[in-house]
């Protein structure tokens, strides 16, 4: 499938929604959904931002970006070229993108946000369509997973005793933003700092004994979401018991995540896991993870998630123990899971969970 079938074929996936929701009009704003829709563009100039600077207008007549002069030039010939859409923009003094969405909007509007203030936000439903991946998209999730699981391996066997998690944080996002990745979440604990916090910000602290790695990263829109852990010296047996245990639950979730299963019974089969590794309060401590794609979670597992496994739907699962984690991504399959982050050069440990060996990254000891 080029990349002109693909985006064909999601514009006519949109419009049997349109038509079956009674929209004439659907306006995409999000970096995320304009990414997804031109099956790979990107409409950023701020990270920080959820709308880009080209917005999408579907109706059932045409395909429209609005933005401004400033933004035309790039967008038509860097991430719009030879795909069926038409640039509307004006002088970025004088850019009314709400004037612009009158002269083309047709019937009843919906949007992915709030804006425009009279158009139905239905950015969830406009997610769910995103969820089964088309082949296109996971060949470059592939090639994003295969870049960020070097780059985080790279970094693993890279720091040393003294450098602060701010030098390590920095690593980490060179050696993915050379490859053309996003780094958007970007997580570094050191020794006790790993004990206390699951989402550690990354400080002026040094690294002692023990790290962890923690990467999201975008290309073309998809996101990667892998964990390595890093420790000098000799491992406590603890420690050796605590990150054993920590696979088994992600085993678990990656095993039974194939089409047709209920995420809420995959999160439960999870919870059961914990307990019976000797564990059982840990997962109360941060979510498990989840669905994935053109989000760093589409949506989190719960035990009253009512989402069900997709063919070809991408998720990342982080189960932790306090003091390590794993995590990786995967393409669920009838064949089962695909991991698309699979550790690169990197340390591994298997585990079993029902008859089944997995393998998962183990510590890496330096």
């Amino acid at each position: 499938m080029t990349r002109q079938e693909e985006v064909q074929a999601k514009l006519e996936r949109l419009r049997a929604w349109m038509s079956q929701e009674g929209y004439g009009t659907v306006i995409l704003s999000t970096q995320a959904n304009f990414a997804w829709i031109t099956a790979g563009g990107d409409n950023h100039v701020l990270l920080t931002t959820e709308a880009g600077v080209g917005r999408v207008v579907l109706t059932t007549a045409g395909q429209y970006v609005l933005t401004s002069n400033i933004e035309a030039p790039r967008l038509a010939d860097e991430e719009l070229e030879s795909l069926p859409f038409e640039i509307l923009d004006a002088g970025w003094h004088v850019q009314d993108d709400a004037a612009a969405l009158e002269k083309v909007a047709q019937g009843q509007w919906a949007s992915d946000t709030e804006w425009p203030p009279d158009a139905a936000n239905r950015g969830d439903d406009i997610a769910h369509l995103q969820y089964a991946l088309f082949p296109g998209e996971i060949e470059r999730y592939r090639q994003a997973g295969a870049l960020c699981s070097r780059a985080i391996s790279e970094v693993g066997k890279s720091v040393q005793p003294g450098m602060t998690e701010h030098e390590i944080s920095a690593l980490m996002m060179q050696k993915v933003r050379s490859q053309g990745i996003d780094p958007i979440v970007v997580l570094v604990a050191t020794d006790e700092r790993t004990l206390k916090f699951r989402h550690p910000i990354p400080t002026a602290k040094p690294l002692e004994n023990h790290a962890m790695l923690v990467l999201c990263g975008r290309y073309t829109g998809l996101i990667v979401s892998l964990t390595r852990m890093v420790h000098f010296g000799e491992l406590s047996q603890e420690l050796v018991d605590k990150h054993r245990a920590v696979c088994t639950v992600d085993a678990c979730l990656n095993l039974e995540t194939r089409p047709g299963a209920a995420v809420r019974d995959i999160f439960r089969q999870a919870v059961e896991t914990y307990a019976a590794t000797g564990f059982s309060d840990e997962w109360t401590l941060h979510h498990q993870g989840g669905g994935t794609g053109y989000g760093s979670r589409t949506f989190k597992g719960s035990p009253t998630c009512e989402e069900v496994v997709l063919e070809n739907q991408a998720y990342a699962w982080n189960p932790s123990i306090t003091g390590t984690k794993s995590e990786d991504t995967i393409l669920a399959t009838t064949r089962g899971p695909e991991f698309l982050s699979t550790p690169v050069d990197w340390p591994r440990v298997e585990v079993e969970w029902k008859g089944q060996k997995l393998q998962r990254a183990d510590i890496l000891i330096r």
